[in-house]
C-alpha cells in the first residue's frame, strides 16, 4: 500500500502567493495575491456591493489572470501579511487548490503559513474555511519565521541544525525581524519595519521622475520594479559610491529598455545612482520616510539586546535571511559588518568601563544567505511537511469536529527534525 499523498504548501503573502506540494524544492506556481470579482453598484447607493447570487459566487478571477480580467475590480485579501477579507480569501484558497494545484483538498493534509503575531481569531477562522469548506483531513498552520530558519538548514550539517535564531524576513509590504527560541517565537520582541519591497520601487520610481522624461506615465511603476530586480545591489559606503559612479559613469551606467504599452515604441532608461540608492534605504530609511529613521541593522540588534540573555549569542550567531526584499547582492555582508560594528563598539565601552578587569569573549556575528532564500519560507514549509512526523503534529478533521476550530490556538513545534 502506497503512503498518504504530499501534504499541500501554500504561502500566502501580501504581494505574491507561493503554491506547492510538499519535497519539491520549489513552488509549482507563484502567483500575486490578487483577486477580480464583479461588483455592482445600486442605482441611488453610494456604495458598492457584492454580488452573492447562484453563479455569480463563482465568477472570479486570481492571481495574473485577475489583472486581465475587464469589467472586474481587483482586491487584495491580505494587508501587511494578514488577512482582510476572509469572504474573498476563501474564494482565492479555492481557486489555489482546484485550479492551479488541481487537488483533491479531502486527498491531501495542508500546511498553510501565517505571519507573526496572527490573533488566535484569524487561526480560527483558517480552521473553519479549510475543515468546513475544502473537508481536508489535517492542516498544520506555521509561523512563517520558523519555516525560513528551517530553510537556512539547506547549507548546514545536521549538527548544525538549530530553529533558534533571529528571521529577517522582507517581502513586498512589510519587513519583520523575528527571534525563535526552540522553535517558539520571542513575540514580545518582534519589531515590524515599515520598509520592503514596494516601498523601494516606489523610491526608485521617484528618483526616475525627477531625472527621465522618456518613461510612459502608466508604466513608471513597472519599469521601477524591474530596474530594482535587475540591476540593484547593496553598496559597502554610500559616499564612495557615488564617486565611483562620478569618476566612470559610463561604466556603472545600466540602460534599461521598454517598449510602450499604448504606441508599442521602445523607450530606453539610463539606470545610474538608483542602482545603489534604492536598497540603501535599508539601512538610510530617512531617504525615503521621514518618520521612520533606524537602519535595519540597529533594529536587528535591538531586537536582540531586548531578548533574554541566554539566547543573545545563538541570536547573534544565526540571523536568517528570507524573503524577495533580501535578494539584493552584498545585503547579507552590509547587514553582517554595521552588526558586527555596533555590537563590537559596545563591547568596548564595558571593556572600558571595567578598566581592562574583565575582558568580554567576543560574539560571533553571521548572517545566513542561501540559495532558497526568496521562497525561504515555502522552501522550510516543503521540507517540514514531507517528513512523516508531520502527520502526527497536524490538527485533524475528527479532532476539529469534536472540539471545534479552538485547537488551532496551539500548534505543536516539530521537536525530531533538529
Amino acid at each position: 500500500m502506497s503512503g498518504p499523498l504530499p501534504a499541500c504548501v501554500i504561502d500566502v503573502g501580501t504581494g505574491y502567493t507561493k503554491l506547492g506540494f510538499a519535497g519539491n524544492r520549489e513552488p509549482q506556481f507563484i502567483i500575486p495575491s490578487a483577486i477580480a470579482i464583479k461588483e455592482s453598484a445600486k442605482v441611488g447607493d453610494q456604495s458598492t456591493r457584492r454580488m452573492t447570487k447562484g453563479v455569480e459566487d463563482l465568477d472570479f478571477f486570481i492571481g495574473d489572470e485577475a489583472f486581465d480580467a475587464s469589467g472586474y475590480s481587483v482586491k487584495y485579501p491580505v494587508r501587511h501579511g494578514l488577512v482582510e477579507d476572509w469572504d474573498l480569501m476563501e474564494r482565492f484558497l479555492e481557486q489555489c487548490i482546484f485550479k492551479y494545484l488541481r487537488a483533491e483538498p479531502e486527498d491531501h493534509h495542508f500546511l498553510l503559513t501565517e505571519p507573526p503575531l496572527n490573533t488566535p481569531e484569524n487561526r480560527e477562522y483558517t480552521a473553519e474555511i479549510m475543515f468546513e469548506t475544502f473537508n481536508v483531513p489535517g492542516l498544520y498552520i506555521a509561523v512563517q519565521a520558523v519555516l525560513a530558519l528551517a530553510a537556512s538548514w539547506t547549507t548546514k550539517s545536521v549538527e548544525g541544525r538549530t530553529l533558534t535564531g533571529i528571521v529577517v524576513d522582507s517581502g513586498d509590504g512589510v519587513t519583520h525581524v523575528i527571534p525563535v527560541a526552540e522553535g517558539y517565537v520571542i513575540g514580545s520582541c518582534i519589531k515590524h519595519i515599515p520598509i520592503a519591497g514596494r516601498n523601494i520601487t516606489s523610491f526608485i520610481q521617484s528618483l526616475l521622475r525627477e531625472r527621465e522624461v522618456g518613461i510612459p506615465p502608466e508604466q513608471s511603476l513597472e519599469t521601477a520594479k524591474a530596474i530594482k530586480e535587475r540591476y540593484s545591489y547593496i553598496c559597502p559606503d554610500i559616499a564612495k559610491e557615488f564617486a565611483k559612479f562620478d569618476s566612470d559613469f559610463a561604466k556603472c551606467m545600466r540602460q534599461y529598455e521598454g517598449i510602450n504599452a499604448v504606441t508599442k515604441q521602445p523607450f530606453k532608461v539610463d539606470v545610474g545612482y538608483e542602482r545603489f540608492l534604492g536598497p540603501e534605504i535599508f539601512f538610510h530609511p530617512e531617504f525615503s520616510n521621514p518618520d521612520f529613521t533606524t537602519p535595519i541593522s540597529e533594529i536587528v540588534d535591538n531586537v536582540i539586546q531586548n531578548c533574554p540573555i541566554d539566547v543573545r549569542r545563538p541570536l547573534y550567531n544565526n540571523i536568517v535571511l528570507s524573503g524577495g526584499s533580501t535578494m539584493f547582492k552584498d545585503f547579507g555582508r552590509r547587514l553582517q559588518r554595521d552588526i558586527k560594528r555596533s555590537v563590537d563598539a559596545r563591547l568596548k565601552i564595558s571593556e572600558n568601563l571595567s578598566e581592562g578587569r574583565i575582558k568580554p569573549k567576543p560574539i560571533d556575528i553571521q548572517v545566513i544567505s542561501h540559495h532558497m532564500q526568496r521562497y525561504a519560507v515555502w522552501f522550510g514549509g516543503s521540507m517540514l511537511a514531507s517528513q512523516p512526523e508531520f502527520y502526527q503534529v497536524c490538527h485533524t478533521k475528527a479532532a476539529y469536529e469534536e472540539f471545534g476550530p479552538g485547537i488551532c490556538r496551539y500548534n505543536q513545534v516539530f521537536g525530531a527534525m533538529t
